[in-house]
């Protein structure tokens, strides 16, 4: 049996485990979080390099993107560099493949989208594609990088605004501690609404689980969020506060849908490749898995079931 392995920089509490049969071969696919200890999240690749067959890297982001540009978060490149043996990746090829592919199927086949929504998307830089693809289907954007990531009440709502920023400030901003940039462990359970206006604003939220939570209000009315690495607790607690529709752009696997981090591993350890696979390479993978697109209706699941 195959083993993809997600080490992630968050909660040990959202930890989970699953065995999945997917295109004739048998995978045993975990998450294991590391409560925010950097060093032990490298030990721990150390130790498993060379006896999984993809490790997925989650909680943090090699890479943030503006329209031509790529830029590179120190902190994760030291933690990608203690693989030395086992392919691991950050979820960047799947936000720019699978997420995608989400929207262009809520555009196409929903009415979620359409009219010209407004939609909030908490971080572009993270997600690029999946903001190019929401303007393309013909929403109004808000993008969240300043307020959400820097704690800065700015707006911004052109990506070209976002690159001519970039340039400026994530050379220097890729260089500090990712703690001060996104939470981690404990943080991550820790919700202190702020912002509200551009949520009060918004028809869609889109974008990182965390960063939406850390800052998201308590009533969500009328509400569609986008995203992913979703457990039954938090859809029980998006339910409390009202929220509409919940899109999760990966699979649902036995109630948890894993980040893209470790949907990503999975893609690799199924290719068989020793690598980060092309664009062209996961989109044929993606074309053959057909993952169903999990939209669940929060207003019809019941407390019960939620």
């Amino acid at each position: 049996m195959k083993k993809v392995m997600g080490i992630s920089l968050g909660s040990s509490k959202r930890d989970h485990a699953v065995t999945v049969s997917l295109l004739g071969q048998e995978c045993r696919v975990e998450r294991v979080g590391m409560d925010g200890d950097m060093e032990r999240m490298i030990e721990t690749i150390k130790a498993l390099d060379g006896k999984v067959d993809a490790f997925g890297l989650g909680g943090i982001s090699v890479n943030l993107y503006s329209i031509d540009r790529r830029y590179q978060l120190r902190d994760a490149r030291r933690i990608m560099e203690a693989a030395r043996l086992t392919p691991i990746v950050d979820g960047g090829g799947i936000k720019k493949t699978l997420e995608r592919r989400v929207i262009n199927y809520l555009a196409r086949e929903t009415g979620l989208l359409a009219g010209g929504k407004r939609a909030l998307m908490v971080c572009a830089m993270d997600r690029l594609s999946m903001a190019q693809a929401l303007e393309e289907a013909g929403c109004r954007l808000t993008y969240g990088d300043f307020p959400f990531v820097l704690g800065l009440p700015i707006p911004l709502y052109s990506l070209k605004t976002i690159a001519f920023l970039a340039r400026l400030l994530l050379p220097l901003i890729c260089r500090l501690p990712f703690s001060m940039l996104y939470p981690a462990g404990d943080s991550q359970e820790i919700n202190k609404p702020r912002f509200s206006r551009f949520f009060r604003d918004a028809d869609i939220i889109a974008g990182d689980f965390h960063l939406i939570y850390k800052y998201m209000p308590h009533d969500l009315s009328g509400k569609t969020i986008i995203t992913n690495t979703i457990t039954e607790e938090n859809i029980r607690l998006l339910k409390e506060r009202n929220l509409h529709k919940l899109v999760c752009t990966t699979p649902d696997m036995e109630g948890r849908s894993f980040g893209t981090n470790v949907i990503e591993a999975l893609l690799v350890c199924l290719s068989g490749k020793k690598q980060e696979l092309t664009e062209a390479e996961y989109n044929a993978l993606l074309d053959q898995l057909n993952f169903p697109i999990r939209i669940v209706d929060l207003e019809a699941v019941t407390a019960s079931t939620a």
